[in-house]
């Protein structure tokens, strides 16, 4: 059985995994219309992964005897400036849901939960992907020196599956 603490602390993880499924579907309506298609599918699967991480959340609570809830999901940011700017906001999304998944680890282990730490041990480890993943895409961008750089990697990002 998942302690009342914890699945609260899942449940507000829960909701902020949906929060950030809206903000890259945003930035993805976003991408699309200054007419970077690619850029805006590679968001549009980041949009669909961080609401699979909801799922998979909702999915454990329910597994432990719990209830999973959703909460209100604030408005997310509506336009941005550079492709360089939307990637390094989600960089910095990446690394502020990094701190999120280290206190709900945190959690895990004040309430002696060996389960739910292995559970979140898997998210952390993808986590540090994503993060990664993010900051790699940053890192080309500003290597680009044209728009014509741009524009490769927008094809690039744009064959994600």
């Amino acid at each position: 059985m998942i302690s009342e603490k914890l699945q609260n602390a899942m449940n507000e993880q829960i909701t902020a995994e949906m929060w950030s499924s809206n903000l890259y579907l945003s930035m993805s309506f976003y991408l699309q219309k200054e007419g970077f298609d690619g850029f805006a599918h590679w968001m549009r699967k980041q949009s669909q992964e961080e609401l699979q991480h909801a799922y998979d959340l909702a999915d454990y609570i329910a597994k432990r005897g719990g209830a999973a809830k959703v909460d209100k999901i604030d408005v997310v940011p509506q336009g941005w400036g550079s492709v360089l700017e939307v990637f390094e906001h989600v960089y910095n999304h990446e690394c502020h849901v990094s701190e999120l998944i280290d206190n709900l680890v945190n959690v895990a282990s004040g309430e002696k939960d060996k389960a739910s730490q292995d559970f979140l041990w898997g998210y952390v480890r993808e986590q540090v992907e994503e993060e990664a993943t993010a900051q790699g895409i940053v890192d080309k961008l500003k290597k680009c020196s044209d728009y014509a750089g741009i524009l490769y990697l927008n094809d690039k990002l744009g064959a994600r599956e």
